[in-house]
């Protein structure tokens, strides 16, 4: 919501016991969609064990969040989704009865398309060329989307049949009315002899005046924040590329601060944002969680004090600096200034962190840099581009899935290469290419000058003495793809232009 207001956000829930809780949570923390996913249906790819036991059949989730939901007054400010092997107008008409107004089709929708179910989605050997990306087999794709939209238009007309059958004229009149559903009391099949449907049939006694259904048209609006107040003061730099900057105090209640800043830029400039600086903002105090989330190009956001988890989520090309408050007595590297999964699935920005982070610093990033003084367990996990640089102890399991992107820790007591690093699929290699040493120096002399880092100072100063210590952590097929577009390169100079 704050990365873009206007969205409509849908939150996705396994049908089991207990999901009517957590969908009157979901409602009440301001999503539009629930959507209650069956047992049924799912990826090719998935494992036979989670095909066969993993999950429950919609119908259970589906009435339980529909009557919880409805008992706590929340059923008409959410859409309620189901899907799990959906296929025919019944199905619809059973889900709908049962609380439902959305309905999802995946399977049977692959299906009118062409897909035999081979359930090799994974395996880039689809014979009907769906789920591949090999260009013979793409070849035998023969689906159309007059295809898929006949299918759903049959659909549709059964439906009719069905709600005229039932006297309903719209999905909105039939929605929860589990009145119309009948139960066979005395199954024949001896596996299912006995089974009690009555309490998902039932409907909760409620008073009239609550809605079956959602009646919120329009999606909802996020509650007030801080980045709508510094959205006001700083329209001339959104407006007409002004710099600008602003000295604010944060708490921790103050969530995704530069968020919905960043969506604003975005929406005016696109993905190239404002020119860098354009937007400074000096922050002080407790920042609270994805602090400088998504943020965009142009922003830079200078924090004195602490931050809480997911700090610089999604950094999208903004710059965050973190140091302690003025006046602060103890050592900033001896200290976690910055929660848990900081820079998660960045793409873009620079992040300097006079202190130390938690643990999973950096997972997924992919294209952001980052210097920081020490990280906990599993940094830059499935990390697939950019640059991190770790001026302190890194915890253990360090570059898991790391398949991307180049770290660059300073191990002085040998203790990261011995048993900090997971070196499944990376190589430990010693800081010796110009290119390296030149990358490296710079964004230790960028953070000293940004955050006055005690540690990056004495580093600089003996320069010599420390570069043997640093560590290059090189993903071993990153290394190779390098290689091979280095030779490409090279061949097409050695060629020359063709005539």
């Amino acid at each position: 919501k704050r990365a873009n207001p206007a969205a409509r956000v849908s939150v996705k829930l396994v049908s089991e016991v207990g999901v009517g809780t957590v969908a009157a949570g979901v409602a009440k923390a301001g999503a539009d969609v629930v959507l209650i996913s069956g047992d049924s249906g799912g990826t090719g790819a998935s494992p036979q064990t989670s095909v066969r036991y993993g999950g429950l059949p919609w119908e259970l989730g589906l009435s339980e969040a529909h009557q919880v939901l409805k008992m706590n007054g929340l059923r008409d400010r959410i859409v309620v989704e189901t899907d799990g092997q959906l296929k025919t107008a019944r199905d619809v008409a059973v889900a709908c009865l049962m609380g439902a107004e959305e309905f999802g089709f995946g399977t049977v929708s692959l299906v009118s398309l062409g897909c035999i179910m081979m359930r090799v989605c994974h395996l880039n050997t689809c014979p009907v060329g769906i789920a591949t990306q090999d260009p013979e087999l793409r070849k035998k794709f023969t689906g159309r989307p007059e295809h898929l939209v006949n299918y759903m238009r049959l659909v549709a007309e059964d439906l009719r049949l069905i709600m005229a059958a039932l006297g309903f004229r719209r999905i909105a009149d039939m929605v929860g009315r589990v009145d119309r559903l009948s139960m066979v009391r005395a199954l024949d099949h001896w596996k299912a002899r006995g089974l009690d449907f009555s309490s998902i049939l039932e409907a909760p006694e409620v008073p009239p005046a609550v809605a079956q259904h959602c009646v919120l048209l329009e999606t909802r609006p996020s509650p007030p924040a801080l980045d709508d107040k510094l959205i006001a003061q700083l329209q001339p730099a959104l407006d007409e590329g002004r710099p600008m900057r602003l000295d604010i105090t944060v708490r921790n209640v103050d969530r995704t601060v530069g968020t919905t800043l960043s969506h604003e830029i975005a929406r005016r400039c696109g993905d190239a944002g404002l020119p860098a600086d354009t937007v400074v903002l000096q922050a002080t105090g407790t920042a609270g969680q994805s602090f400088g989330a998504f943020g965009a190009p142009g922003l830079s956001i200078h924090l004195h004090g602490e931050a809480n988890d997911y700090f610089g989520k999604g950094l999208s090309g903004a710059r965050l600096t973190i140091q302690p408050r003025k006046g602060d007595p103890t050592r900033a590297e001896d200290n976690i200034v910055v929660g848990n999964v900081a820079l998660y699935g960045a793409t873009a920005g620079e992040v300097f962190i006079r202190g130390r982070a938690g643990e999973r610093f950096g997972v997924r990033n992919s294209g952001a840099v980052a210097v920081v003084e020490g990280i906990g367990d599993h940094g830059c996990e499935y990390m697939t581009g950019g640059h991190v640089v770790v001026l302190g102890s890194t915890g253990r399991n360090f570059a898991a899935g790391m398949s991307g992107g180049i770290a660059y820790v300073l191990d002085t007591d040998g203790q990261f290469a011995a048993h900090g690093c997971n070196r499944e699929m990376v190589d430990l290699e010693a800081v010796e290419a110009a290119d390296d040493i030149e990358l490296v120096q710079g964004l230790i002399r960028q953070h000293r000058d940004l955050t006055g880092s005690a540690v990056a100072g004495r580093i600089l100063a003996d320069w010599d003495a420390c570069l043997p210590t640093f560590v290059k952590v090189m993903p071993v097929e990153y290394k190779r793809a390098l290689e091979k577009l280095a030779a490409a390169d090279q061949e097409s100079i050695s060629k020359g232009p063709e005539d």
